[in-house]
């Protein structure tokens, strides 16, 4: 007989056990909807669809009844499904080994516990489900219309929808969280049950999950702790110059041009993964600029400002102080955007600042954006317009409940069963502790990013995007480009970030690493964690790129400082933050990243 997920109990034990667990299911219930009325008034009959969803949905249904065929062959799929599933589990309770019908994917950590394999029972359940996730997804698929963009809705949500349902997210269909309960009593539901009456307190009603504990982390002593100082700053931002751990360093200085949808030391976590730690020990001056976190007095701040105010002004203030005619420049993310609209307007303006250009996860080209296009049409933008007018800003929040939304086991689901189901705290994790240091984005800003950009894709067309009376054209940028992608990126889907390539007319170096936008950007050579892959001929389709590239075990970290190597220009005395010119304001990380959404 398979061992149980849990020990044996007496009847008297186990009554007690169901007598808990249905008073702390009434408590619950009766403690939370207390808990919203009281404090927020909160009255969600009210909601709307603001995605639609149901009218997508509607469409789908609509389709199904008019070819009902489709439905009949899908049951008859799923059924014969069923039935080897069946027969399989009856041969393995008779002792024979038997291969499963269905495997979870070896990344799906949903299912390690042991019990989902060794228990026969919890085994079944585990198999159960992922077949008719797999059938719900494929004749979903099946159904779908003409509208591209409607069946990409439709495919997300129902994968949000058949993740939701997934057996571990449930207290008597998950072994581990069964073990638990039993063990303590049912004191992990307590416990639960404390950490979401916070979540829900921290979140002013909405339940905003913890992914880490808080009060780990401090800025400028945990995390952002890469000695420096502000030496300028304005409206939109202040710019950090940090200080030199090298006697010599490279005549051309680096600005790094973060997102502003997210705080800039991603690039600056703890010493020992800070990318930006890395550079100053490599020999270079490095600048970066940290962005505000804008509110309703902001709120007519454009696109237009955000070059002329970010990177133009960052540029201005880095050639005073350093004495140098130009910049190597970074741009990750959005960061990245800006860089390359910068460049063809300084391309534009006959001004060679910047010798050459690197771009980190960044769209020029907006296509194909990926599983984030599905919250981005007409109806959802107008939305948000109208949202912003009220307030001058996009909430923080919204923008982290979005991009959570793109890997939901991972940043959503596995804390519910973690911090409500089994009652732990949330661990202490420096790269979660900034996803969770949410940004607002200024209203006149993203309505033009979003209606430019993702909506119309004018920043790909020559002249389509006009700042500051000058017509942006990415084809008058010759400056050279390294270009780093990453495999598994939500945000910024590789082959989608591979279109610039074709964009720009300099000589472009583009790499590939292994995993996604935040973990295969911040991946030190000392931890040897990921792959990257690199092809130096030029091909037209990302596939193609891809099929003739070399793989290279290691970070892409090394690659890119060969790469700067050639544009940096010889050696010079290492430089002081400001002892030239331009004096230092305060310490880094300064003020502006310390604006914290978070409570």
């Amino acid at each position: 007989m398979d061992e149980q997920p849990y020990a044996e109990n007496t009847p008297e034990e186990t009554q007690d056990l169901a007598s808990s667990l249905g008073m702390i299911a009434e408590q619950s219930r009766d403690m939370v909807t207390d808990f919203l009325k009281d404090n927020y008034g909160i009255d969600y009959a009210s909601q709307v669809d603001p995605l639609n969803i149901g009218g997508a949905f509607l469409e789908l249904t609509t389709r199904l009844m008019t070819n009902p065929a489709i439905m009949v062959q899908a049951q008859m799929s799923l059924w014969k499904s069923y039935m080897d599933l069946w027969q399989s589990t009856t041969r393995r309770m008779m002792g024979h080994e038997v291969e499963p019908t269905i495997s979870p994917d070896r990344h799906d950590r949903r299912f390690k516990d042991e019990a989902w394999e060794d228990n026969q029972l919890f085994d079944y359940i585990k198999q159960s489900y992922l077949l008719s996730a797999r059938w719900l997804r494929s004749t979903v698929q099946s159904l779908h219309g003409k509208d591209e963009h409607e069946a990409e809705k439709i495919d997300f949500f129902t994968r949000q929808f058949v993740d939701a349902l997934a057996p571990s997210n449930f207290l008597f269909t998950n072994p581990e969280v069964l073990r638990a309960t039993v063990e303590s009593g049912g004191q992990n539901l307590i416990k639960g049950l404390d950490h979401l009456l916070h979540d829900l307190s921290r979140g002013g009603g909405q339940l905003k999950i913890s992914m880490t504990d808080d009060e780990a982390f401090t800025l400028g002593e945990d995390v952002a702790v890469t000695p420096g100082k502000v030496v300028f700053q304005n409206d939109l931002m202040q710019l950090i110059q940090y200080s030199p751990t090298t006697k010599k360093v490279a005549k051309r200085p680096v600005l790094i041009v973060p997102p502003w949808i997210n705080k800039y030391y991603i690039l600056d976590l703890r010493p020992e993964n800070s990318f930006i730690k890395w550079m100053v020990d490599e020999g270079l001056t490095v600048f970066c600029i940290s962005w505000v976190n804008p509110d309703e007095s902001l709120a007519q701040k454009t696109f237009e400002d955000y070059m002329l105010e970010g990177p133009l002004a960052a540029i201005d203030v880095i050639c005073k102080a350093t004495g140098e005619d130009d910049v190597n420049a970074i741009g990750y993310c959005l960061g990245g955007t800006l860089l390359s609209v910068t460049l063809a307007f300084l391309a534009e303006k006959k001004k060679p600042l910047v010798h050459a250009a690197t771009f980190i996860a960044t769209l020029t080209d907006f296509s194909e954006p990926g599983e984030l296009g599905v919250f981005i049409d007409e109806e959802q933008v107008t939305l948000l317009e109208e949202k912003m007018e009220q307030q001058g800003y996009l909430d923080g929040k919204e923008m982290a409940a979005t991009f959570n939304l793109l890997r939901a086991n991972d940043l959503i689901w596995s804390f519910v069963v973690n911090n409500y189901l089994l009652g732990k705290e949330p661990f202490p994790f420096d790269l979660l502790y900034w996803n969770e240091d949410a940004t607002r984005m200024p209203a006149a800003m993203h309505s033009f990013y979003l209606r430019k950009m993702y909506l119309e894709n004018l920043l790909a067309v020559p002249g389509g995007v006009i700042l500051d009376g000058v017509a942006i054209d990415l084809a008058k940028i010759e400056t050279p480009v390294f270009m780093v992608a990453a495999k598994e990126d939500h945000i910024a889907p590789w082959r989608s970030t591979y279109l610039a390539v074709d964009l720009f007319n300099g000589p472009v170096h583009f790499v590939l690493t292994a995993a996604g936008h935040v973990a295969g950007v911040v991946n030190p050579p000392e931890t040897s964690k990921y792959a990257y892959w690199t092809n130096s001929k030029r091909a037209k389709h990302p596939e193609t790129w891809y099929k003739n590239a070399k793989k290279h075990e290691g970070s892409w970290w090394t690659d890119w400082s060969r790469w700067l190597n050639k544009h940096q220009g010889k050696q010079v005395t290492a430089r002081k933050p400001g002892a030239g010119k331009i004096k230092a304001i305060e310490d880094a990380p300064g003020s502006y990243v310390k604006v914290s959404l978070k409570r």
